[in-house]
């Protein structure tokens, strides 16, 4: 007998920190698709296996997790959970979203006190930490920390950007990069360090939704600049 797929289909009508943080993953790697028939569908894709079924507790859903091969990443078992709802799809295209392209998402349509966890969300599926060291042929190295977002969608990086100014952040550096149509916001090291402490501040974290592999990043530069 086939399995009956249950799902929230309210999850993204009522605001909690929770939903934000899947808005904020929809938006990096999320698409919304109207078929021929029809039928509409949403559905994200992630490496962290431990996320995804997160992610499906949290919709209050019993989908399939399917395993897909990402040849363009170190991280090439990707994990993905596909959703049929046309409900749900209304409902984030009402919250600014587009069919297709997810990732034009009109940031101004979160409500002010959800915002580091959409960023959190955002950042996890098209965000990047990086700590290493400069000058390494000197006496005394200087250790740096970078990080960044990524998007096709310049205006949308314009929108991240507003947020964390407003949380304290600088203003990084926006820019195109070559040979793409995509956009890259980047911090230095001062303004990485409050981009960890507002998307992991605790208040705004219900369940624990985060890439360890990314918050890792964030905390060993921390330990290290106490030595």
């Amino acid at each position: 007998m086939p399995i009956y797929k249950k799902v929230n289909k309210l999850f993204f009508r009522k605001w909690s920190q929770n939903m934000a943080y899947v808005l904020g993953f929809i938006a990096a790697d999320g698409t919304i698709t109207l078929t021929r028939r029809g039928t509409h569908f949403w559905s994200i894709n992630i490496s962290d296996k431990d996320l995804i079924y997160k992610i499906r507790s949290l919709i209050e859903s019993n989908h399939a997790v399917s395993k897909r091969q990402k040849f363009s990443s170190k991280h090439k078992q990707l994990y993905r959970i596909q959703i049929g709802s046309k409900e749900m799809c209304i409902d984030l295209i009402n919250l600014g979203f587009t069919y297709k392209k997810a990732s034009c998402m009109v940031v101004s349509n979160i409500s002010y006190e959800y915002y580091s966890s959409f960023v959190r969300g955002y950042f996890d599926g098209d965000g990047n930490v990086w700590m290493g060291y400069l000058n390494k042929h000197r006496n005394k190295p200087t250790l740096v920390l970078q990080s960044a977002f990524t998007s096709c969608s310049w205006k949308f990086l314009l929108g991240i950007r507003d947020i964390l100014l407003n949380a304290g952040l600088g203003r990084g550096t926006l820019y195109s990069l070559k040979d793409s149509n995509a956009h890259r916001l980047q911090y230095s090291t001062k303004d990485s360090l409050k981009l960890s402490h507002y998307m992991y501040n605790s208040t705004n974290d219900e369940n624990n939704l985060y890439l360890k592999r990314k918050k890792m990043v964030f905390d060993r530069f921390e330990k290290k600049m106490q030595r």
